[in-house]
């Protein structure tokens, strides 16, 4: 271990001259005692680092290319009884990863890479380590030398630790979150209903939950295709990946592609520095719910109908192509065979689409249901809001089965909501609901009790609507009036929201917004 004293004297002359000092096209300072070549000051720093840390070491093993023990310094010898060792003569000529749990001292000679720091924690406790190589003279790996930088990191190093297991902390939360996030909300059990309709949907869900093969979920608004994808998800072997979902038709044309493929870095001018995943790539190994997918744009369809074909995308802004594992539930309220027929939606893409479609049934045609997704609809609502739970008497279920529920399950849940909240009666009748349904529905009237009906607060054969429609507050006016035209405009249109956002003269995202608001 001579080799390992310091070079050099630690005194200097009082006055010290520079000269010159080349090394090839480099020219250095030449100060007092340096070598007069750059080698020789390469390798006179690294003796001196090294001497730095044999100094500070709190223990250092030599190892030789077989990874046997050769020797251990003083320092080292009193990690030996944690280890389970009586002396040196019982350590030293041992492998390595026979005698020190965790260490990576083998890998160093085996590569010829050095772990300049690294934590190690075994028997003995828990310690910054250092891992070194050692070369002959042609640079074969003859060995190695571990050094025990600090042997109480918990003490010496406690604000980078503290530092280091907050960020820790932080980075699991976020992947806890995540994976909460993407975790699949229904099962297929969720979807209520017991009439034969109902009673399909569930038996053809589990029986393509089985298969690995593209879904199609056909059916009006409202009716529970998304619920159903995630239920497909959650019976299918990919229930422990990612289910990632994304509507076509609420993210505009120009950002479709980004979100759907990513971006890579530079790609355009604002994008992110770092280039950013999209939604198949996150989706990898599990479901990517594509909802409103007769919205999607025609350029687009084109590069979906690739992946879905190929496994296969190019990133925006990228010529490489990147491979994916991603089972793809599609879902439309539209009807694509006539979007075919008029050249709006690509006919190769409709029969990859459709291998396994499946056609949920509106609230019409299983009107017997309607007392089940009550219940069901009155617990989650009491559930989420923390509002007693209201129970329905056989007049006010007799009148629910009445309607024609244009927006489905969803418009069922918002006027349950509505009876809910104006109602502190735990059983609702008929009489709730009836100043709450759209004119002309079946069985819509002022409910009892309103200034209108109690009052007759309008003169006989006074023009104007009824009192009770003047006298509730504007807002609550105009979002009925607001919620009567998008529910009646939806109709016309037969469920296709282009062609309603249109009619009425608003964007589609706004009529996204005002979709969930109203509960259509």
């Amino acid at each position: 271990m001579a080799g390992w004293a310091a070079c050099g004297s630690n005194s200097a002359p009082a006055m010290a001259t520079v000269t010159p000092l080349h090394s090839g096209k480099e020219t250095l300072p030449r100060a007092p005692q340096l070598p007069a070549d750059l080698d020789g000051v390469l390798r006179m720093a690294a003796q001196s680092m090294f001497d730095h840390l044999a100094a500070a070491a709190a223990g250092m093993m030599l190892l030789d290319r077989e990874h046997r023990i050769v020797w251990i310094s003083d320092g080292y010898k009193r990690f030996l009884p944690a280890l389970g060792f009586a002396g040196e003569h019982e350590f030293v000529g041992r492998r390595v990863e026979e005698v020190v749990p965790g260490t990576l001292l083998a890998q160093v000679i085996d590569n010829g890479r050095p772990i300049l720091v690294d934590l190690l924690t075994n028997k003995a406790g828990t310690f910054i380590v250092s891992r070194l190589p050692l070369r002959d003279a042609a640079g074969g790996v003859i060995g190695a030398i571990g050094l025990v930088l600090a042997d109480h990191p918990e003490t010496t190093l406690q604000p980078l630790l503290q530092k280091f297991a907050a960020l820790q902390q932080q980075l699991d939360d976020a992947r806890r979150q995540l994976s909460e996030q993407r975790r699949p909300k229904y099962q297929i059990s969720s979807y209520v209903g017991n009439s034969f309709e109902a009673q399909e949907v569930k038996r053809q869900a589990r029986r393509v939950a089985q298969l690995d093969a593209t879904v199609l979920l056909l059916g009006e608004t409202g009716t529970g295709k998304e619920l159903l994808a995630h239920a497909i998800h959650a019976a299918s072997p990919r229930a422990g990946k990612p289910l990632v979902g994304i509507n076509t038709a609420a993210i505009p044309e120009a950002l479709l592609e980004a979100e759907l493929f990513g971006v890579v870095a530079g790609a355009y001018t604002g994008a992110d520095r770092k280039g950013r995943d999209g939604k198949f790539a996150i989706a990898d190994g599990g479901t990517l719910f594509l909802d409103e997918i007769g919205d999607m744009p025609l350029a687009l369809q084109s590069k979906l109908l690739r992946v879905l074909q190929e496994q296969e995308f190019e990133p925006l802004g990228s010529n490489k192509l990147r491979r994916v594992d991603v089972r793809v539930i599609a879902a439309t309220s539209r009807d694509l065979t006539s979007m075919v027929a008029a050249g709006s939606f690509r006919a190769d893409l409709y029969y990859r689409l459709a291998v396994l479609p499946i056609r949920l049934p509106s609230l019409r045609e299983r009107r017997e249901d309607i007392e089940l997704l009550t219940e069901a609809l009155g617990e989650d609502i009491a559930r989420r809001s923390g509002m007693p739970l209201r129970t329905l008497a056989p007049d006010a279920i007799a009148l629910l089965q009445q309607q024609p529920w244009p927006g489905n399950i969803r418009e069922l849940r918002n006027l349950l909501e509505q009876a809910s909240m104006m109602s502190d009666e735990l059983m609702l009748g008929a009489r709730h609901f009836q100043g709450m349904l759209p004119p002309g529905a079946p069985g819509a009237s002022c409910a009892p009790g309103t200034p209108g009906a109690a009052q007759g607060a309008a003169p006989a054969g006074a023009a104007g609507p009824p009192a009770d429609e003047v006298l509730r507050p504007l807002p609550q006016q105009i979002a009925e009036l607001e919620r009567r035209a998008i529910a009646a405009a939806l109709v016309h249109t037969g469920g296709n929201k282009v062609a309603t956002a249109k009619l009425l003269r608003i964007s589609r995202a706004a009529l996204y917004e005002k979709l969930a608001l109203y509960g259509l």
